[in-house]
């Protein structure tokens, strides 16, 4: 399986993403080509070969044309805010550009510049214009930064010519950063406006990113530990802490690194790409590299800030791996009490737990509980089982246990997005399920019979 790994050295952005996977071999022409198709403000993508620290990598040049003038929003760490700029020159080797980050809510935009320009001899010129199709040519300065609601954005990818695989991940991404802000900001997520995820820069990179993996037919995604930063951020608001609210809600279940810098190191967009897309997360591995890319962000640190992308080919192995098995068996507590204690243990980390009737001593009928947990989780688990059943110890054994690889991908169905679990053996499909939640979510609403909407999915699956 051709699988990507994406090495959050400085964290991760969607410029830094795409950048990464274009030097990575992904081609601009293939990406700007399909951007150009969907009804957004005109723009030119170029990829500028910079230096970080001693590392060379690509560099993500993003400008919206209106009113025949250029006019330039140069892009740095996809910063999701409205733009605050003013000019610096640098007459060094390198695009630098400083990013002043303005969370706003309002409507009111401003517009200064902070670039440092410093050229590269060695630029990669793609040039893309993607033309509106519900407006005229002449857009206005604040028509390139139309807030658009998150219901809008993602009916124009569902109704967009991209490949079913790109939408499906540009999708699954967006619902993501819509759900993490509707949070926040206690809304619907529908109704959120994306004027800080959702500029035009960002909707590129989001698109562009899943673009860049499906012209690398990357089927599998891993993820390094993700530095995010430390510091304050300056938005419409005030300050707020790093990482950004909507970045920390994205990040929760990813596991973190430890390394750090004063500054913001992981943005929204980059976060909601690696919720999204990572099927893992860890160290590279095993298995043979192909070719690496490096994508970098603006700022300059006193380390490299750059996203490595490695493009290699997966060892097959057999997937096996440990695991505990926990048992206790009870005769004295209820079915509900039962029922409560398996909510406990799969919220204390359990990846299976199952009920099986046993005869006790003096022919007694009880219940014989196992629980099926990762080393790590063990302990929370053995202690979640002595204080919610009535047993007085718990039996503990170590397994091995071979697992067929998974995956999650979103089918879209007339009646709401449903999450299929894929089961693979190296480059096969195994089994493929929807889950249940979802399917039973979709018929309530649409009021038709679950088995309407399994069908419905698993034609969607053949086609």
């Amino acid at each position: 399986m051709r699988t990507v790994y994406l090495d959050c050295i400085s964290g991760i952005a969607g410029d830094m993403a795409l950048s990464a996977l274009v030097d990575l071999g992904a081609d601009p022409n293939y990406i700007i080509s399909h951007l150009s198709k969907l009804p957004i403000d005109p723009f030119t993508m170029e990829f500028v070969k910079v230096d970080r620290r001693g590392i060379t990598a690509k560099w993500l040049k993003l400008d919206f044309v209106n009113s025949g003038h250029m006019d330039v929003h140069v892009h740095s760490h996809d910063h999701d805010h409205h733009h605050g700029h003013d000019h610096s020159h640098d007459h060094s080797h390198g695009h630098d550009h400083h990013h002043v980050h303005a969370h706003s809510h309002g409507h009111d935009h401003h517009h200064g510049h902070d670039h440092s320009h410093d050229h590269s001899h060695d630029h990669d010129h793609h040039h893309g214009h993607a033309h509106s199709h519900a407006h005229s040519h002449a857009h206005s300065h604040e028509h390139s930064h139309e807030h658009r609601k998150a219901s809008d954005i993602l009916r124009m990818i569902e109704d967009s010519s991209l490949p079913n695989r790109v939408k499906l991940r540009s999708l699954s991404i967006f619902r993501l950063i819509a759900e993490a802000e509707g949070k926040i900001h206690g809304m619907n997520p529908a109704d959120v406006h994306f004027h800080e995820v959702g500029a035009m820069d960002s909707i590129l990179d989001v698109i562009g990113v899943c673009l860049a993996l499906e012209n690398l037919d990357a089927g599998k995604i891993i993820v390094s530990p993700v530095p995010t930063g430390t510091g304050k951020l300056r938005m419409a608001h005030g300050l707020y802490p790093i990482p950004a609210p909507a970045t920390a809600e994205l990040l929760r279940g990813v596991p973190l690194s430890p390394f750090t810098a004063k500054g913001e190191l992981t943005t929204p967009t980059g976060a909601g790409i690696v919720k999204a897309l990572a099927a893992g997360f860890g160290p590279l591995p095993a298995g043979t590299i192909d070719r690496i890319g490096y994508g970098a962000g603006t700022k300059d640190f006193e380390h490299p800030n750059v996203l490595r992308a490695i493009l290699y080919q997966q060892e097959q192995q057999e997937n096996k791996e440990t695991i505990v098995v926990l048992e206790a068996q009870v005769d004295d507590s209820t079915g509900e009490m039962l029922g409560y204690a398996m909510e406990k243990l799969f919220e204390a980390g359990a990846l299976d737990v199952y009920y099986t009737p046993v005869y006790m001593k003096k022919n007694r009928p009880g219940v014989l509980v196992s629980v099926l947990c990762r080393p790590a989780d063990s302990d929370r688990c053995e202690e979640t089982l002595l204080a919610e059943t009535s047993t007085f110890g718990v039996r503990r054994s170590e397994w091995q246990r071979r697992a067929l690889e998974r995956q999650w991908i979103q089918v879209e169905t007339p009646y709401g997005t449903v999450r299929v679990k894929q089961a693979i053996d190296g480059e096969r499909i195994i089994r493929q399920s929807p889950e249940f939640e979802d399917a039973a979510h979709a018929a309530r609403t649409s009021g038709i019979p679950l088995e309407a909407v399994y069908r419905k999915v698993y034609k969607r699956l053949k086609e």
